[in-house]
């Protein structure tokens, strides 16, 4: 009795297929690896620390830039007569403060932070104006508050005699410079605290004791300049800033006393 062979049946596919191809999205837990195209990634963890000096009124421009942008940061203080390893690392051209280190990468002088900080974190709080010839102007007069002010506060407590009369009225004068530019506005820059506010305001909580070492009152000679100054102190960005000016003159004696003068 003859067996009947079973013929093997085959399938032949098509070579193409007017079928849509449907794909099923992998578990988490699945073990394969999924494309992360057009898949947005979670951020990256921030990390944010400022290297600073507590009487400097350079580091205060860089803690209310950041305050006023409410952004949170890790503050170090610094000894600027031992300074650190990570200090010298990160600036190793000036060896100064302040240093901005975002996400391990350093930022130094304090009018280029500021810009940092404004460029970086764009959605809240802008410091320097949108219009080109605004900006140009607020840079200016932040540069002239670098070049003019901080030498002249120094020459007014540093020196006595006629020398200190010579720098006294030189500083007054330049204050008065100041005054003029800000007028009836608010701010520098008007109806908003920006740039030149934060390059200025600093200062402010040294003015008392420019004024104790001198003899002379600031009020009395700039009173619009004095009144803007209370009016950035009302700002929580500017008040958590700045310290205690008599903190800042029992500083100033210590110098002074190491000074010899």
């Amino acid at each position: 009795m003859m067996r009947r062979r079973r013929r093997r049946m085959t399938t032949r596919l098509p070579t193409t297929c007017s079928l849509p191809i449907t794909t099923t999205e992998p578990r988490p837990d699945s073990g394969l690896i999924t494309s992360t195209r057009n898949q947005e990634l979670p951020p990256m963890a921030e990390t944010l620390t400022l290297l600073d000096y507590w009487p400097s009124m350079f580091g205060m421009r860089c803690r209310i830039a950041l305050r006023e942008k409410d952004i949170k940061f890790e503050y170090q203080e610094q000894d600027l007569w031992s300074k650190s390893p990570l200090l010298l690392e990160m600036n190793p051209i000036y060896k100064k403060i302040p240093v901005l280190i975002h996400n391990g990468k350093p930022i130094c002088e304090s009018l280029i932070i500021v810009e940092y900080i404004d460029e970086t974190w764009k959605g809240k709080a802008p410091l320097l104006p949108s219009d080109p010839y605004e900006r140009a102007q607020a840079r200016f007069w932040a540069d002239y508050v670098d070049k003019k002010i901080y030498e002249g506060g120094r020459n007014v407590w540093s020196t006595t005699g006629e020398d200190q009369g010579e720098a006294k009225k030189e500083y007054i004068e330049r204050l008065k410079v100041l005054e003029g530019v800000l007028g009836d506005k608010p701010f520098f820059g008007g109806d908003s605290f920006g740039f030149t506010d934060i390059a200025l305001i600093p200062y402010y909580s040294w003015f008392y004791s420019y004024e104790i070492c001198a003899n002379f009152s600031i009020e009395a000679e700039c009173p619009k300049l004095i009144s803007w100054a209370k009016r950035c102190m009302e700002k929580e960005s500017v008040s958590e800033s700045l310290p205690d000016p008599e903190k800042i003159y029992m500083l100033l004696l210590e110098l002074k006393k190491k000074a010899g003068k």
